[in-house]
């Protein structure tokens, strides 16, 4: 593609000084090393995995135009390597046709060397696709051919290894995401959750075509999954975009827990079932309990407000049949989130049915206080000999006959019992103010 240009004869002018003998042999194996070092990296690059695929595959999108450039780029690098190695082969034959080169000698290779004495002819496509006028050929030194080798290597390496480094990390982690969902379909379906029938089954389904679509998109425009490296000059620097990816297996990740919690329903369903009976058997007790304590409350004390007391959780029991049913017909699926809606529900109606409870039976709590706090005041009197007192008789008396009587006034009986520890305050106050001059006397 591309030939050495004809160099000048004795009467050239060499672009600047004339090299002696070992610069041009210093030159020469300079220029030596380079010519291994890049044919080298092009056999390497022709034989890059992933150059072979993109040559094979089926591309589409921003792959398909890149490598379209790319293939341009690599066939253009041949050419270029052929007109150096061409060039080089010249100087060689011109160094090694005396051992003592002649100054013409010395002019020649110098402007081989250092001149702008390279031809290489442009390509059809290159030609069309440029965006200045057409040129059928360009001259370059050796230097600046190889400049223009490093930086179409370096770019067609960059999207060889992109399109390489996709391959290598996609396709086998959906393969092996998509094994996982076969494996989480055939549990789902055996517990009941398919599309149509549970919200699980539809994100499956949903899951299933995106793994499809994007594996046939990973394979035929890889480059549209590369997320290229910050400031990254190196060829390939960057990484596999995995966010699509990545929402797939969590959201697979998400249904398998769902179907590992049907498939938990499905063990221990019965001993669920048999704890929600037990919770709302005991609901149903205490309500039973605050309604017979309501009566016991309206026909004992007086002038009280005593709250109503709800009816039964029906609505929750024909929920708890239901979950029966699903349970005999073996439908996990829609079991499973009614038994967690039930235990929450059914918690919630025993908490409350303990609250109407408390509530309701407030009225006797405040009588029983009223009580007690008398007794107790009557026994602290009898303990200083005062038992017989008439004013603490006839108000003890008193107190008692609204507390032990129906229906009873609390806030009378309340009164009442007030006064009596006022009267036996009013006689303790005074015996204790002897007490503590007698002993003042005594010492």
């Amino acid at each position: 593609m591309g030939v050495a240009g004809s160099f000048p004869g004795f009467a050239g002018r060499p672009p600047g000084p004339v090299m002696d003998r070992d610069e041009a042999d210093r030159a020469l194996a300079r220029l030596g090393a380079e010519h291994e070092a890049i044919e080298t990296s092009l056999l390497a690059l022709q034989d890059h995995a992933g150059r072979r695929l993109l040559e094979g595959a089926d591309l589409t999108g921003v792959t398909k135009e890149r490598w379209a450039a790319t293939e341009q780029s690599i066939t253009l690098l041949w050419g270029y390597f052929d007109a150096y190695a061409g060039a080089l082969v010249r100087a060689r034959e011109i160094r090694a046709a005396r051992r003592h080169p002649s100054r013409d000698d010395l002019a020649a290779l110098t402007e081989l060397l250092r001149g702008d004495s390279v031809t290489v002819a442009n390509p059809a496509g290159a030609r069309a696709s440029a965006g200045g006028p057409a040129r059928l050929a360009e001259r370059f030194t050796l230097e600046e051919l190889v400049a223009r080798m490093n930086d179409l290597y370096a770019g067609s390496l960059d999207m060889v290894v992109a399109a390489d480094s996709v391959w290598s990390a996609l396709p086998a982690r959906i393969d092996l995401l998509a094994a996982e969902l076969r494996r989480t379909r055939s549990l789902a379906h055996s517990v009941g959750v398919r599309p149509g029938e549970h919200p699980a089954g539809d994100d499956l389904e949903s899951i299933t075509q995106e793994l499809i679509t994007l594996r046939v998109q990973v394979i035929s425009d890889p480059l549209a999954f590369w997320l290229p490296g910050p400031g990254s000059a190196a060829p390939g620097g960057g990484r596999p975009d995995t966010s699509r990816y990545d929402r797939a297996a969590r959201a697979l990740e998400d249904v398998r827990r769902e179907v590992e919690a049907v498939l938990a329903v499905r063990q221990d369903a019965e001993q669920r079932l048999a704890r929600l009976r037990d919770v709302l058997s005991r609901a149903d007790r205490t309500l039973a309990e605050a309604r017979s304590a309501r009566g016991e409350v309206l026909a004992k004390i007086a002038a009280s407000e005593v709250p109503a007391v709800s009816g039964p959780p029906t609505a929750l029991q024909e929920r708890l049949a239901a979950a029966s049913e699903y349970r005999r017909h073996a439908q996990w699926n829609r079991l499973s989130p009614l038994l967690d809606s039930l235990e929450r529900e059914a918690e919630d109606e025993l908490l409350r049915a303990r609250d109407s409870l408390t509530s309701v039976t407030a009225p006797l709590a405040v009588r029983a206080e009223l009580r007690g706090r008398l007794d107790a005041y009557k026994a602290k009197v009898a303990r200083h000999g005062m038992a017989e007192d008439p004013l603490l008789i006839e108000r003890y008396d008193a107190a008692r006959r609204m507390l032990w009587s129906a229906p009873c006034d609390l806030r009378v009986a309340g009164q009442a019992v007030l006064r009596y520890q006022q009267a036996a305050a009013d006689l303790l106050t005074p015996r204790r103010r002897d007490e503590h001059d007698g002993l003042g006397e005594r010492s």
